[in-house]
C-alpha cells in the first residue's frame, strides 16, 4: 500500500521516480480504509531533503500512510521557501487537537546549545507532553531523540572533543526485539554529531533498553516503552550523499572536519561513496510502522487513553 502525499509536494515526484508506491491525497480520500496517520515534526533547515528521506522509508511499507508535515509554531525557517512551508506544513498549535498513530521528531543543528536555550524549547516540551495523550508511538531522531530522553528521563547530552562522523558498525544488542526483526548481528549506520548520550546514564534510567550500540560512538537506538517511544541518535534516513554534502560544506568553509570514517571507498573523498545501510534503514522503519499497526486502536479517539 502507498504513502499518501499531496501531488504537488516535491517528494511525490522524487519518490515516484524511485519506484516508491505513492498516492495523491485526492485518490486516497475515496478509498474505504483507515490509513496510519504519521506526522513529521521537521526541525532540520533543509526541509525538502528531510521530507524526502523520511517519506522514502515510511512509504516503503504495505500499509497506507497519511503523511503530515508539522513545524514549530513560532520558529521561522530561513532555508526553505515560505510558499513551501505555507502550502505543505501545519504549525503544531494547529494540529495539537488531533490524534496521530506515529510521530517522528527530527534532529536539528543546535547541538552546542543547552536544551533550555533553544528558542522553541518550551513549545517542544509541550509537544513531548502531547505525545503521551495524542500519539501512539514517537520516534526521536538524533537531537530530537536526545531532547526526548533528556525530557522524560534526565539523560544528558555531552559535547564531544571531535565530531563523530562517518559510518560505524553497531552491534545488535536485542535480536528478539520486534524493532530489529530481520536485522544482522552488526549494522553499518551513518553518524554525524558533536554530542553523545552515555550508556551508563541510560542504564541508570529505569525502563530504557538499548537495542543498537557501537564501541566507538556509543548507544544508538533506545526503546522507552513507558512513553511509547524510540530514540535513535544516528541517521538511518540519510541519502547516499548526505555525509559527502556535510563534508564538502565544512571543508569548503575551512571548518575543522575529518573525512567521514568508513564512508568513501579506501577513505578517499575523491571517490563516490556507496550506501551500505539502506536495507537496514527500511527494516527499522518498516518494523516501527508494523508495531504501530499492531497496537494502535482503529478508533483514533482512543489513542493515548
Amino acid at each position: 500500500m502507498p504513502i499518501t502525499l499531496p501531488a504537488n509536494l516535491p517528494a511525490f515526484d522524487v519518490l515516484s521516480r524511485e519506484g516508491v508506491n505513492v498516492m495523491s491525497d485526492t485518490r486516497a480520500a475515496v478509498q474505504d480504509i483507515r490509513p496510519l496517520k504519521i506526522g513529521l515534526l521537521n526541525l532540520m533547515p533543509k526541509k525538502i531533503q528531510t521530507e524526502n528521506q523520511f517519506a522514502r522509508l515510511i512509504g516503503a511499507t504495505p500499509l497506507q500512510i497519511d503523511f503530515r508535515l508539522i513545524r514549530m509554531s513560532e520558529h521561522q525557517t530561513k532555508n526553505t521557501a515560505a510558499a513551501h512551508m505555507e502550502e505543505f506544513y501545519q504549525a503544531f498549535q494547529e494540529v495539537k487537537d488531533q490524534k496521530f498513530d506515529g510521530l517522528v521528531i527530527t534532529g536539528a543543528p543546535i547541538e552546542h546549545l543547552p536544551f533550555e536555550d533553544v528558542t522553541y524549547w518550551d513549545e517542544l516540551v509541550e509537544v513531548m507532553a502531547w505525545t503521551q495523550t495524542h500519539v501512539q508511538s514517537t520516534l526521536g531522531v538524533c537531537w530530537g531523540g536526545m531532547a526526548m530522553i533528556h525530557h522524560f528521563h534526565g539523560v544528558r547530552k555531552h559535547m564531544l572533543d571531535h565530531k563523530a562522523f562517518g559510518c560505524f558498525r553497531h552491534r545488535n544488542l536485542a535480536p528478539a526485539s520486534p524493532y530489529l526483526r530481520g536485522f544482522s548481528d552488526d549494522v553499518l549506520i551513518p553518524v554525524s554529531r558533536w554530542t553523545e548520550v552515555r550508556q551508563d546514564e541510560i542504564d541508570a534510567a529505569p525502563g530504557l533498553t538499548t537495542l543498537l550500540g557501537a564501541p566507538d560512538v556509543g548507544p544508538c537506538l533506545v526503546e522507552d516503552p513507558a512513553h511509547r517511544a524510540l530514540y535513535i541518535f544516528n541517521h538511518f534516513e540519510y541519502d547516499s550523499g548526505t555525509l559527502k554534502e556535510e563534508y564538502d560544506r565544512d571543508a569548503q568553509a575551512g571548518s575543522p572536519i575529518n573525512v567521514p570514517v568508513n564512508y568513501y571507498p579506501d577513505d578517499d573523498p575523491t571517490q563516490t561513496p556507496t550506501n551500505r545501510w539502506r536495507s537496514h534503514a527500511h527494516l527499522l522503519y518498516g518494523n516501527w510502522i508494523n508495531e504501530i499497526y499492531q497496537s494502535t486502536p482503529f478508533d483514533m479517539d482512543l489513542i493515548g487513553t
